[in-house]
């Protein structure tokens, strides 16, 4: 790794370049302008999320203040976690333990930075993780083995099984820092009894680690308020994904993006929940008038996305479909599975179910979020059995009236290359031409994103779609 990248912290570097972006508007439009001759690998990004209105604002401040949290947790006595998107966040907030999620974090480096985190990646390879493991992980992850970032004190997953480079990963990095690691086990069915008392007393085992390891024990009532906040959060997000399948979509393009990665980041807190109340109104708004949340107002086709996004520098994927009127319909990190979601019934009737009233529901509740978060619901298993991955993509291709589907991942991603082929050809059957980006969603050295934009623009023309 270049020795100047280990000049300040990586997550200190972040959360800097989040404050300064917060504040370019609070002066004025002219103020604003010319601070952006100053940051020129910076502004895309910033001019595509104030571009947003209020909630790109809002958005900016919810990172900002996780990315604080990480930093300042040391000096607030707080313990860090490092912990994966397959893992929801709710229980570290409720035990006020400060989770740093290693694919987020990637995300946040790779759209706000022109190296993004190609050294850190590079690092993990150098110090004899393999070069095949995926992407997302490595990016921050390096930064964090490297001892250029905030300290870590414990590691929790949740996706053993499900996906082996993540695990790998995780594994990995306990390993090279010493540090206590709990991974929990993944059932392979979601609803049997067996199921449900065997993930409830790994839950109560990963509980004792944490109380073991933080010195505090679980705050019953504090935990109660998360899944309270993050039932209110659900309920929004459904009501957005309802209007969502209107015929034009009154969702801005970026707010699928916004979706996630809020629940990525503040599941269960109340920053999140204001963020979506603030969209909400606005993609009511366009639903009311009949309009596009496309910037041109005219929605030319509608996409739905049946993995994963491409992180390129300034979010260049959501400015080109944007431009081009192309409504992105989510992908597969921005549903949730909860049992009252619009979509459930088509997919797999038996979605999550938030209780609150005892100890034993509450962790029952948190077990079965955690078994509908993204790959671990989808893909721990053959794409074509039941309740799986290709069922799935095309029953919520179908309700979104989608009028084509695109895959994108990483090379490292081993349990989608496995049979992305298989499903395309599917989705094919299915009346839904799909498209597979070959680029890796978070390292442009694999394929740039001018070749894979390139790529999915031919897509879309020789395919008669635009």
């Amino acid at each position: 790794m270049r020795p100047e990248l280990s000049e300040y912290p990586f997550d200190w570097m972040l959360w800097r370049s989040l404050i300064s972006a917060s504040r370019l508007k609070h002066g004025s439009e002219k103020e604003y302008q010319s601070a952006l001759r100053y940051i020129p690998y910076f502004k895309g990004v910033v001019n595509t999320i104030y571009n947003m209105g209020s909630p790109g604002q809002k958005f900016l401040k919810i990172i900002e203040t996780y990315v604080e949290r990480i930093v300042t947790a040391k000096e607030n006595n707080r313990k860090v976690a490092m912990t994966t998107f397959c893992f929801s966040p709710a229980l570290l907030h409720a035990m006020d333990i400060v989770p740093v999620s290693l694919e987020p974090m990637t995300v946040l480096g790779s759209v706000m930075w022109k190296r993004g985190c190609l050294d850190y990646m590079d690092f993990c390879t150098d110090i004899g993780f393999s070069e095949t493991g995926c992407s997302s992980q490595r990016g921050s992850m390096g930064a964090y083995l490297a001892r250029a970032a905030s300290e870590i004190d414990f590691i929790v997953i949740d996706s053993a099984g499900v996906c082996d480079t993540n695990s790998n990963a995780f594994s990995f990095a306990a390993t090279y820092l010493n540090k206590p690691f709990y991974g929990l086990n993944y059932p392979a069915t979601l609803i049997d009894d067996q199921t449900k008392h065997y993930h409830r007393d790994d839950y109560r085992n990963m509980i004792t680690f944490l109380e073991t390891h933080t010195g505090k024990k679980l705050d019953i009532d504090r935990l109660r308020e998360v899944l309270n906040q993050h039932a209110k959060q659900d309920a929004l997000i459904h009501e957005i994904e309802e209007l969502q399948m209107l015929v034009p979509n009154p969702m801005p393009v970026t707010y699928n993006f916004l979706i996630y990665a809020g629940r990525f980041f503040f599941s269960g807190v109340s920053l999140y929940t204001e963020l979506l109340e603030e969209m909400l109104e606005i993609v009511k708004q366009n639903a009311k008038q009949g309009k596009s949340g496309l910037t041109g107002g005219q929605e030319k086709l509608r996409a739905f996305f049946i993995y994963i996004d491409h992180y390129s520098l300034d979010l260049k994927l959501w400015t080109l479909l944007d431009q081009r009127g192309i409504s992105h319909l989510g992908n597969i990190l921005s549903r949730g599975f909860s049992a009252k979601a619009p979509y459930i019934k088509y997919v797999q009737n038996h979605g999550y179910q938030i209780d609150t009233s005892t100890l034993d529901s509450m962790i029952d509740s948190i077990t079965e979020i955690n078994a509908r978060m993204p790959m671990v619901r989808s893909i721990r298993g053959p794409y074509d059995l039941p309740h799986m991955w290709l069922e799935e993509s095309a029953a919520l291709a179908k309700l979104l009236k989608a009028d084509c589907c695109v895959y994108n991942g990483t090379p490292g991603c081993r349990n989608t290359w496995s049979n992305v082929k298989l499903i395309a050809n599917d989705l094919e059957k299915h009346g839904f031409p799909t498209h597979i980006m070959y680029g890796d969603a978070f390292d442009e050295r694999v394929e740039s994103w001018e070749i894979t934009s390139t790529r999915l623009e031919e897509f879309f023309t020789i395919r008669g779609l635009l």
